[in-house]
Parts: C-alpha cells; sequence; structure tokens
C-alpha cells in the first residue's frame, strides 16, 4: 500500500494487500518483507500493471538494500512491454527511464557477487537492455534484439526455471508485438519468432507448476489469439481465469479468447471481476497513471462483448463506466501525452447507441467543447447524428452531419490512438459507412453497398486488436440493408462470413455465434428455401436471442422496415 511505511510488516503481512495468488519464486535476501515485495512486483509485472509493480521493487529494497533481484526488477519494468513498445516513449520520458534504469542496474551489478546464478544471469541481460549512449539513436528498438539474444542464453542456463522462460518468450513477443502472425495466411509473420516462442511456452507450462503460472499464461493467451488457433489457449485462458484475484488485467485476459471463440457471456462476466478488481485498486491509488489504459480496456472489452451479445444494458453500463472512470486531468498530462492513449475511448457511447439504434438519444448527445482534446470523440458523435438522421429519413440533415464529421475526422492528430488502431484510421470506416446509410437513404442503392463493403474492407484491414478497431463489424449493416431490399442471396454469404461459417475470411476477423449474424443467417436461410442448414443453425440462434436483452429483428437497427 503506497500509504503505509515502505517495507511495513503491518503492509506485508495484514489483510490489507492485494491478492496476488499463490505463485511465489526464491529470491536470495535475508529479509522476508523484500522476498515478499519481489514476489509482488514479479507478478504485478506480469499483469502489466507496471506502476505497482515498481513500487513493490522500490518497497524491496528498502527492505534489503541488498537484494539483487529487487534491483533487477525495478529496472526490468521501468523499460518496455508488449503494449508499449520504446516507439510510444517520447524524448523527456526515455531520458528519465535511461538515466533511473542505468542507476538501478549499476547498483544491481555491484551487488550480484552475493546473488544466485540465475540473479546473476538476469542482471547480466540487463546490460542489453538498456545500453549506455542512446542520444541521437531514434530506433531505439533495435536494443530489443541484443536483450532477446542475452534472454536466450540465460533460458539455455536454466532452461527449467519458469520465470526465465517467461521472461524469455516476453523478449521474443517484444522483438514484434502484436505482429507475431500473419493473419490473413495463418502463418507465423515474417522475421516473428512466433514458433520458438511458442514451444517454449509450451515446454514450459508442462513442466511442475507450469500450468498454473500468471506469466507464462498471459503470454501464452497473446501468442495465440493471432493465430488461425486461439481455441488452443483456451485452457490457459480458464487456468488464469481467478488466479490472480486482484491483479484486474488478469482476470481479463482469458476474454481475448473467450470472444474469438465466441462465448461472450464468459467475456462480459470475466471483464466484469476485472473491472472490480480496478475498482479496488484504483480506491487506494492515483487514478492518473499508465495503469488507466487498462482499466479503460477491461471495460472497453466488457462492452464489446455485450454488443456482440445483444446486452444493452451491460454495454450501456459499460459506457457510462469509461466515462466515469477517466478524468479530464489524466487526458491533459503531456507527458506521456495520456490524450494520445486514451481520448478515444470516450467515443464509445456512439458505438453503442448505433448498434442498439438508440437514434434520438443519438440526437441528444451533447459535443464536447474543447473539440481540440475530444477530437476523436466529437468526430464519433458527428458520424453517430449522421446514421441516426439517416435512418430517421432526415436526409439532409444527415447530409450536413457528414460534412461537421469530415471536418472534425480532419482535425484528429496521426499520434492519436485507440491501442493498436490510429483514430484516424477509425474514423476512416467510420466515414465509408455513414456515406453507405446516407447514399441507401437516398435510394442509391448500388453506391450505397459499395461504400459499405469499402467500409467492411477499410475494417478488417486495420491492424489486429481485441476489441477489434471498428466496434460493430459493417456486415452487420451490409447485410441487413441487402435483405431489406430482397437480396437474400447476398446477404447469406455476408453472414456466413462474419459467423466464421464459410471460412472465407481470416479467423481473427470471425464474430462465431453472434446473436446479429445469426438471425441474418437464419432469415436468409429460411428466404431462400435451405430448411435443413436453418434448422441446423437455430438452436444456436435461440440460445444467443435467450441471451440477449432487446428484441432481435435484424442484423443492425439500420434496417428500419422491420424495427
Amino acid at each position: 500500500m503506497g500509504d503505509k511505511p515502505n517495507g511495513s510488516s503491518e503492509t506485508l503481512r495484514g489483510q490489507d494487500y492485494y491478492n496476488l495468488g499463490s505463485y511465489r519464486r526464491a529470491v536470495t535476501s535475508n529479509s522476508d518483507d523484500a522476498r515478499e515485495w519481489v514476489n509482488r512486483g514479479l507478478i504485478w509485472s506480469y499483469g502489466f500493471n507496471h506502476e505497482e509493480s515498481a513500487k513493490c521493487f522500490e518497497r524491496a529494497i528498502a527492505s534489503d538494500g541488498e537484494c539483487v533481484l529487487a534491483y533487477w526488477g525495478l529496472a526490468y519494468v521501468l523499460g518496455p512491454n508488449y503494449n508499449k513498445p520504446w516507439d510510444f516513449f517520447d524524448e523527456t520520458e526515455l531520458d528519465a527511464v535511461m538515466k533511473r534504469t542505468h542507476s538501478v542496474v549499476e547498483q544491481a551489478k555491484a551487488r550480484a557477487a552475493n546473488a544466485s546464478p540465475v540473479e546473476r544471469a538476469l542482471v547480466e541481460a540487463l546490460r542489453y537492455r538498456y545500453p549506455q549512449g542512446h542520444a541521437g539513436d531514434q530506433n531505439w528498438s533495435i536494443w530489443n534484439q541484443g536483450y532477446a539474444d542475452a534472454m536466450g542464453k540465460a533460458y539455455t542456463e536454466f532452461p527449467d526455471d519458469l520465470d526465465i522462460a517467461a521472461l524469455h518468450v516476453d523478449a521474443l513477443m517484444n522483438l514484434t508485438p502484436w505482429q507475431l502472425w500473419d493473419i490473413n495466411t495463418g502463418e507465423p509473420a515474417s522475421g516473428a519468432r512466433t514458433l520458438e516462442a511458442k514451444a517454449i511456452l509450451e515446454r514450459a507450462m508442462a513442466q511442475d507448476g507450469g500450468a498454473r503460472h500468471p506469466g507464462l499464461l498471459h503470454l501464452y493467451i497473446h501468442l495465440m489469439e493471432m493465430s488461425p488457433t486461439p481455441e488452443a489457449a483456451l485452457d490457459a485462458a480458464n487456468t488464469l481465469r481467478d488466479l490472480v484475484p486482484d491483479a484486474g488485467h488478469l482476470n481479463h485476459m482469458p476474454t481475448h479468447i473467450d470472444v474469438l471463440v465466441g462465448d461472450y457471456q464468459s467475456a462480459i462476466e470475466s471483464n466484469q471481476k476485472a473491472i472490480l478488481a480496478d475498482d479496488v485498486f484504483f480506491a487506494r491509488e492515483d487514478p492518473l497513471q499508465f495503469y488507466t489504459l487498462y482499466r479503460m480496456h477491461d471495460i472497453h472489452f466488457r462492452l464489446y462483448a455485450a454488443m456482440f451479445a445483444g446486452r444493452s444494458e451491460v454495454a450501456l453500463d459499460a459506457v457510462a463506466r469509461l466515462e466515469g472512470a477517466l478524468p479530464e486531468a489524466l487526458l491533459r498530462v503531456e507527458s506521456p501525452p495520456m490524450a494520445d492513449w486514451l481520448e478515444g475511448f470516450l467515443g464509445m457511447r456512439a458505438h453503442a447507441l448505433v448498434r442498439f439504434g438508440r437514434w434520438q438519444e443519438i440526437l441528444d448527445l451533447p459535443l464536447r467543447v474543447d473539440g481540440a482534446l475530444y477530437c476523436t470523440t466529437n468526430a464519433l458523435t458527428h458520424y453517430a447524428k449522421g446514421v441516426a438522421l439517416a435512418a430517421l429519413g432526415r436526409v439532409g440533415e444527415a447530409t450536413r452531419e457528414r460534412a461537421l464529421f469530415a471536418e472534425a475526422a480532419a482535425a484528429v492528430p496521426a499520434s492519436r490512438m485507440l491501442f493498436n488502431n490510429t483514430c484516424a484510421d477509425i474514423l476512416g470506416v467510420a466515414e465509408a459507412m455513414l456515406d453507405g446509410e446516407l447514399a441507401y437513404r437516398r435510394g442509391d442503392y448500388e453506391p450505397a453497398f459499395g461504400h459499405l463493403r469499402e467500409a467492411a474492407a477499410r475494417s478488417r484491414a486495420l491492424p489486429y486488436d481485441e476489441p477489434w478497431g471498428w466496434m460493430q463489424p459493417p456486415g452487420h449493416a451490409y447485410g441487413a440493408l441487402l435483405a431489406e431490399r430482397g437480396r437474400f442471396g447476398e446477404a447469406v454469404n455476408v453472414y456466413a462470413e462474419d459467423l466464421g461459417i464459410s471460412g472465407k475470411v481470416p479467423r481473427a476477423l470471425q464474430h462465431p455465434n453472434n446473436v446479429w449474424a445469426l438471425h441474418g443467417y437464419h432469415e436468409c436461410l429460411v428466404r431462400l428455401g435451405r430448411a435443413e442448414e436453418a434448422g441446423a443453425i437455430k438452436p444456436r440462434l435461440d440460445a444467443a436471442v435467450a441471451a440477449a436483452d432487446v428484441p432481435i429483428k435484424a442484423s443492425c437497427c439500420c434496417r428500419v422496415s422491420v424495427f
């Protein structure tokens, strides 16, 4: 706890610290407190809460100034990670990190004689993670290769150490973060050491204790989610679920696999547990920190799953939580530039209201006064208003909203991100969607369908992310409007692709069991006289409809003839 003295026995042994599960490794120290703080720091690092991890390693140092692994851990967590590579550090932040890590590494090396061999190997690898003389060298990512090689050497020496295996794989994955697989071919991405990482993880998870190691499980989910067989990580996901109760991000991680196998209810439930864990954490800690990004991610993911499940109450509750958990003061932090990381989340209300056809609520949405700070949010609000006006037949007003959208989208800086995607690229999907809706309402059906196909192409071309950069598959609108025109033979193929039935789109772009596409697919099969196929899909549709809290009459509420 940040409000207790460093190394306090009351803090360590009382009931007021977070429940981080049972995993522990041996740590060379004469202090019980130092050993426990090192383990806490390690587990938080596996849960990507790097700020709290650093605090734990600092407390370990305060408890035992000779504990080498405490210095190692502090230096390790201050550096890059899978979600924040070197390229995302600004100059001010990089300079601060380098100065501090070099000092901490020197302190670790000065004490290494008293450490165990495996601890000395970890300290030695840090020499390559933070090389001297970085000034003027803008290609900071080249340091990752030397560090990965050094961790490979450590793994060769200590192949049965579970943490060494996890840290080696972490180093390998950080060579090509979020680019481990070519999702179009299903093969490992060119230049990525994907299969090597997979072999190390699977070997480690087969060892004693490996199947319940939070770091190994976390990395395996990330490794396999982009693969053609994400279900291979389902056992790891189910084991990680609740394994580290108060680490919100680890509670959340199984849901990366849940959505890919179409288990939206589990995704909703596990993200809710993550949200509650994060609420406990932020009730005690300063919300003005980078880990807020992970808090937003958990809520965002719950919204994403709820939208696919037709759960409007859950979705709108998630939106309210997003908005309530993101103080403007955090967006105004300049180093690192937090608005570039977080502001895009505030556009989620627009996505949710479009998904559930809440047209009047969309028209009632206010625009943010500070258009520069809330640029993505305002652009998405204009998009949603355009869609709503088009659906209501107010085409002239919708056309004016389209012009306001274009103006707002043009003002979004290239640096504004929503996890792996630029907000500008995401708004490119919105542009094509809105053009399609407008053309359709004007009666220009072929151009409308062309725009919607372009929206689908732009959405599929976005860099891999979960949730996907565009929250509602464009095919849901495309299929619904094709069906409204009686073109069921075309619409059925759109739905078969979305559900993964046709196998014509990459695995990562399929949305198995989502209630919207199931409804559209079943309706098309019935209308086309394909009774046997319709009967086969009906139980899945019935189960999905039973879980929804809104009437499911089409794959998109833009098919106004049935809503």
